[in-house]
């Protein structure tokens, strides 16, 4: 991992927010320090004492209106790919580079910093099944608090640390329950248990409110639940927008302010929105361009920024939105983060952790048994895949080989092996409008499309600026928990717009509710393996060739052109100029039926008969 990571210009992220506004396996010696052994309570015996002040909070003095305040000093912890698999990160810009807190064969999301600072809350598939761990930043210990078959993940700590409030996936969709830190053979509270999708808790610095996302309305909006309350008037809608999609929700340090994601499903334009309980009558207000936010205090707010193909880390001012950090470019996907001060610096075992260099994913290797002239490049056979022309670059089969297995092993089931081309001849004429397509280069694959007819396989649509982008999502095989993970978002669906005009003249609708069961994120494990997607062509709403859903391609940095000249001379690229002849002047053509020197015929007269 480098030491520093690169920033994108400052300027370029200002234009993009105009553009939206307008594992350690030792064992911990003790248990947190907040926490008590006690049975398990009701919601009703939430503790309702006042919360402890914790260090990682930062109170925003009182200052002039146009003084910004000053940038905090905290550490994100973030979960990056790394060698497959994601792993938790810590990160200051300031202090301390991309560093490594764990590191095994299994995947590590969702962590959230504890109030002490002390514990690190997070989500893992160590046993072969999500559950919830511990992962303490003072020794390095880990403590396992959930074991189920079912997904545990995206906890969030009450502001005691007595507490953690996290989503599980129950009979058919995502619920909130309420589990005690101290003692992981208690049963958990369930916050929620219906048929609505519930995701994204985040738990109140007062203690006595939990803001979280649910469909219960119809679409996923952002909802309070209230601990005082009774259950039949516990749940306030407090986003009320049936324009947009709402996600991922986070408190105010202070507890005044709720930020969240809206994405707007006609133009797929994602923006972070502020919303004040004092004032919980009046709209939220847009503070720019990102997804899952973090409060770093009371005047700054961290968020994931999207593009097409890569992730960025940036921060706001708030309330004026003004760029606080420049957006910082990740390795990869972002699947959680968390910002707070550590109560004491990262002990040295992390050490170990940090200077492990996971093992390339694959080595590419050129075909020795090519036969290619200086300078070109080989197409391959691609065994066991069907497809018209079941062949691709050499530069690209030993990543499209890679891909495939580790997709057969994270979803149970080859879904590469039947394609719907894999490299097409320059004499095999495509859809109209793909005259210069990558699969031409042998860089490039389609799925079959029947994967998404028969439920195999969904699309999320993502919209950045004026290009349409699609997120591929594949139904693992084992239903269990043990591969995949629920979705939280809702799919495109293309055949929607054989029902209403509207949905005709949009190229489809979201669908009216989310899939239920497991699935895996194609299109960010493709992108550990150089392989990205491509946009969707302008024309794609009325054109279904051009949506362009199922399309990956490995670009590695060149140019289409620059490609095909891997296998094809120059000549092969050049396009025939037609050639006009000059045009005389036209003569007068004579006519079929007249004579052009016509001559006179006597007519004969009849005489008189005697």
């Amino acid at each position: 991992m480098p030491s520093r990571l690169p920033a994108i210009p400052f300027l370029l992220l200002s234009l993009y927010s105009l553009l939206i506004t307008a594992s350690c396996a030792h064992a911990p010696t003790d248990l947190p320090p907040t926490v008590t052994a006690s049975t398990t309570p009701t919601l009703t015996e939430t503790p309702t004492e006042a919360p402890t002040q914790t260090p990682w909070i930062i109170t925003a003095a009182p200052q002039a209106a146009e003084t910004l305040p000053a940038a905090p000093r905290g550490t994100f912890f973030l979960s990056l790919p790394d060698g497959g698999r994601f792993h938790l990160f810590a990160y200051a810009p300031d202090s301390l580079p991309l560093t490594r807190l764990t590191n095994g064969n299994w995947d590590d999301i969702t962590p959230a910093l504890g109030p002490g600072g002390e514990w690190l809350a997070y989500a893992s598939r160590q046993n072969g099944y999500w559950d919830l761990y511990l992962l303490n930043l003072q020794n390095g210990g880990s403590l396992r608090l959930t074991d189920t078959l079912a997904y545990d993940g995206a906890p969030s700590w009450s502001p005691d640390g007595v507490w953690l409030v996290y989503e599980t996936y129950g009979e058919k969709s995502l619920e909130i329950a309420i589990r005690p830190v101290a003692d992981p053979a208690a049963a958990p509270i369930q916050l929620t248990s219906d048929s609505f999708l519930d995701s994204s808790p985040a738990w109140s610095p007062g203690g006595r409110q939990i803001a979280f996302v649910s469909n219960r309305s119809g679409e996923p909006e952002i909802w309070i639940v209230d601990l005082d309350r009774a259950s039949s008037d516990q749940f306030a809608n407090v986003s009320r927008s049936s324009e947009t999609v709402e996600s991922h929700p986070a408190w105010s340090p202070d507890g005044t302010r709720l930020v969240w994601v809206s994405a707007d499903p006609s133009t797929g334009l994602t923006s972070l929105q502020v919303w004040d309980a004092r004032t919980p009558d009046l709209p939220a207000v847009s503070l720019g361009a990102g997804d899952w936010p973090v409060w770093q205090d009371a005047g700054h707010a961290a968020a994931r920024l999207l593009s097409p193909n890569q992730t960025y880390l940036t921060a706001y001012t708030v309330p004026q939105g003004l760029l606080s950090l420049p957006p910082v470019l990740l390795p990869g996907a972002l699947e959680g983060l968390s910002y707070g001060i550590v109560s004491a610096p990262l002990p040295g075992i992390f050490e170990t952790a940090a200077q492990v260099t996971p093992a390339p994913l694959f080595i590419p290797a050129l075909n020795p048994d090519g036969d290619t002239l200086p300078g070109r490049t080989a197409l391959v056979e691609v065994s066991g895949v069907q497809a018209a022309y079941p062949q691709l670059s050499d530069a690209a089969d030993d990543a499209f080989a890679a891909l495939r297995a580790h997709v057969a092993l994270e979803a149970g089931w080859d879904a590469l092996v039947s394609l719907e081309n894999a490299f097409v001849p320059l004499t095999t004429p495509l859809d109209p409008g793909l005259s210069e397509d990558w699969l031409y280069t042998g860089r490039a694959f389609t799925l079959n499309p029947a994967l998404l007819q028969g439920g195999w396989m969904t699309v999320v649509r993502e919209d950045f600026g004026q290009q349409t982008w699609w997120r591929i999502y594949l139904r693992t095989a084992a239903q269990d928990g043990s591969q995949g993970r629920p979705l939280t978002q809702l799919p495109w669906d293309f055949s929607a717009r054989t029902g209403s005009s509207k949905a005709y003249e949009e190229g489809g609708a979201l669908m009216d509710a989310i899939p239920d069961g497991y699935w895996l994120d194609l299109t960010a494990l493709a992108a550990e393996y150089g392989w990205e997607r491509l946009p969707a062509l302008t024309n794609w709403r009325t054109y279904y060739a051009g949506t362009q859903f199922n399309k990956l391609a490995y670009i590695q940095g060149t140019d289409w052109r620059s490609a095909m000249l891997e296998l094809y001379p120059p000549e092969a690229l050049m396009t025939p100029t037609v050639v006009v002849p000059p045009t005389r002047t036209p003569t007068r053509t004579p006519l079929w039926y007249r004579s052009p020197t016509p001559t006179r015929t006597p007519t004969p007269r009849p005489t008189s008969t005697p």
